[in-house]
């Protein structure tokens, strides 16, 4: 039996992470939850897993009697011509898969030169990068400090914010908060929920700026991906970096534990990428499923309190909505009344230390109007 710890929430998601040496991450109460419906509490695609890819994923357990491939192909080729349709080749050489977004992190945060550690502009974000900084000794700097940082980790966009910089506003942030010799990791997992055009507003496609800051200040630009959220599959911890150089990639390889990808990862990845009728339904159908949940939970505040107004934050293409419920008291009551009726949230209060905020995901209206109902008498 799983021990509660009750030193954040008491609830037995908050249990499964030993909070000494862990840092907390959402996405695990489910599997406690009898009445369970659906997951509000991670920022997975509304779309669910998509099918083809999840069967390539099946059919691979076949080969489960051998190694994966090394070298992570043919997945990571077609990952390259995904990221770049007109010149993968030449770039392929500067990708590196893993498993997951964190083992990635944890890989460049390990191998980056030794001193200070910044966060992006945000008050708050996705909490393992500096978890992994903490662990390797790092002193931290707060995002609104001046001074620039030997090693700085951005999440753009930002979980759980939503906020958003286009690369342009990015490329300025990098010149102002890296230390000549530094490092800066670019966490993109949310951004191809852009658009169709996301490639154009991603680092991923600004090589001649690349090349540039770390010829004149030597200065090394990674961009990382955790693909579980795009495509609604975090159980399979497929993720992805891409490097400054091959030379860069070769190294992160080099302290890389071999195999860390396994044959199902790899099978699903070769397969969802070719998927594009799945993307063109998210784009399509993200903004208008978000815009349904944040007119309903207007409509719900209208009818609570006039003095203290819900507000939201994060962009229309964004998976989730950051709700601030102006009162830690109604916050807490929120995420239980939503366990209680089978439909999870994020709280605010483990990892992000904010006790007003809610995090709820993108989701069909029909389990939108389940949430809704439960939180009527808040």
């Amino acid at each position: 039996m799983t021990k509660t710890n009750t030193a954040l929430n008491g609830t037995k998601e908050e249990g499964v992470w030993d909070a000494k040496l862990q840092q907390f991450h959402g996405g695990q109460d489910w599997k406690f939850i009898e009445n369970f419906i659906e997951d509000f509490s991670v920022t997975t695609n509304p779309l669910g897993t998509p099918k083809q890819a999840l069967q390539a994923a099946r059919d691979s357990i076949d080969t489960c009697h051998h190694y994966p491939p090394a070298n992570q192909e043919p997945a990571k080729t077609s990952l390259a011509e995904f990221i770049w349709p007109n010149d993968y080749l030449e770039n392929r050489d500067r990708l590196l898969l893993g498993n997951g977004a964190s083992e990635l992190i944890d890989l460049v945060v390990r191998s980056a030169p030794k001193g200070t550690w910044k966060p992006g502009p945000w008050d708050v974000q996705y909490k393992e990068y500096e978890r992994s900084a903490v662990t390797n000794g790092r002193t931290i700097l707060g995002a609104d400090e001046q001074t620039p940082a030997t090693l700085s980790c951005v999440v753009n966009p930002c979980n759980p914010t939503g906020d958003y910089i286009n690369v342009e506003a990015m490329k300025k942030w990098i010149m102002d908060n890296v230390e000549d010799n530094g490092v800066v990791v670019v966490d993109e997992s949310m951004q191809p929920w852009h658009s169709a055009n996301f490639r154009e507003d991603s680092l991923t496609t600004q090589k001649e700026f690349v090349e540039s800051i770390y010829s004149t200040r030597n200065i090394s630009v990674y961009v990382i991906h955790s693909w579980t959220k795009l495509w609604s599959c975090t159980g399979l911890r497929t993720g992805s970096i891409v490097c400054p150089t091959a030379q860069h990639c070769n190294a992160l390889k080099k302290i890389q534990v071999p195999w860390s990808v396994n044959t199902m990862a790899l099978a699903f990845m070769n397969a969802v990428v070719k998927d594009t009728e799945y993307l063109e339904e998210t784009w399509k159908i993200t903004p208008v499923w978000r815009k349904y949940v944040i007119d309903e939970l207007t409509q719900l505040s209208l009818k609570k309190s006039e003095d203290k107004q819900w507000e939201f934050f994060g962009k229309d293409f964004l998976s989730w909505v950051w709700v601030d419920m102006k009162d830690s008291e109604t916050a807490d009551l929120a995420v239980q009344t939503a366990k209680d009726a089978g439909v999870p949230v994020r709280s605010g209060r483990p990892g992000y230390y904010r006790d007003t905020f809610v995090r709820v995901a993108v989701r069909d209206p029909k389990f939108v109007d389940i949430l809704i109902q439960a939180w009527k008498n808040l």
